[in-house]
């Protein structure tokens, strides 16, 4: 049996560890994003405005568009606070969360180089990686085996995932990676490039926009991925917030409506 000074002593330890772990959860709390966000009344929100129908940035209002801005743009609405738009592009977008220079962003595709520095919520949609080519160069590629020849030039975003992806797809291609605000498929519409991939989802858009410009009939996409908004790896309370957040919107249906809205599969 314990002596009654050692069993004080005993619960004084457990008392002072309980104290001390409300403590740090409650200092935890105070320094998150979360509580800031509700302070100034203010989510800033990085995007690059270049990734259609995701987010687009309206060359005549200045207003960013897309399925994306929908999202953080309900977002800050239940959240009560004003959301503020931070342009950024692909080569800098985790440099802008590590950075602090906002606080969550627009979708972007998980990938492990990310993972390691910068934190993801949980993902609310999926894409896959197609390649497009024009119309007249249909007949030179009918499977992604096809694109991968030292006479084909393959355009890619800088420091976007299809630019990793193309370096593993075709390394007997030539590769040709443009910087923002430039793009990949401007390269193909002009010449300069054969090929360029993207996903689905904005290949899609593009096919419409621009006839001349096709989807390689390949029989799949590749690197089927799920999307989620980029947040600050170390703040838990704002990750377990939007987490909860998303599961809500799932279960009221929220995604799905979007998708119909801006022609997506979901």
């Amino acid at each position: 049996m314990l002596k009654i000074p050692a069993l004080l002593s005993t619960v004084t330890l457990l008392i002072a560890g309980l104290v001390a772990g409300n403590l740090t959860t409650a200092n935890a709390a105070e320094q998150s994003r979360l509580n800031k966000i509700l302070s100034a009344g203010e989510l800033r929100i990085g995007t690059t405005g270049d990734w259609n129908p995701m987010t687009v940035k309206n060359t005549a209002t200045g207003n960013y568009e897309g399925f994306d801005i929908d999202i953080v743009t309900e977002l800050a609405n239940d959240m009560g606070v004003e959301a503020k738009f931070v342009p950024t592009d692909w080569k800098t977008l985790i440099n802008g969360i590590v950075a602090n220079k906002y606080d969550v962003t627009t979708s972007a595709s998980l990938n492990p180089k990310r993972m390691a520095v910068a934190g993801y919520t949980d993902s609310y949609y999926n894409v896959g990686t197609v390649p497009l080519t024009l119309r007249k160069h249909l007949a030179k590629f009918n499977s992604w085996n096809d694109i991968n020849n030292s006479d084909v030039t393959v355009a890619t975003t800088l420091g976007t995932v299809q630019e990793q992806q193309a370096k593993e797809y075709f390394p007997k291609a030539t590769l040709k990676s443009v910087e923002a605000p430039a793009r990949d498929f401007q390269e193909v519409l002009s010449g300069r490039a054969m090929v360029h991939i993207t996903s689905n989802v904005e290949a899609a858009t593009l096919v419409k926009k621009y006839e001349q410009m096709a989807i390689v009939p390949v029989q799949e996409a590749r690197s089927p991925t799920p999307l989620a908004m980029l947040v600050a790896q170390d703040d838990q309370v704002w990750i377990n917030y939007l987490n909860h957040w998303i599961e809500l919107k799932k279960t009221q249906g929220f995604f799905k409506q979007l998708a119909k809205k801006w022609d997506l599969a979901d």
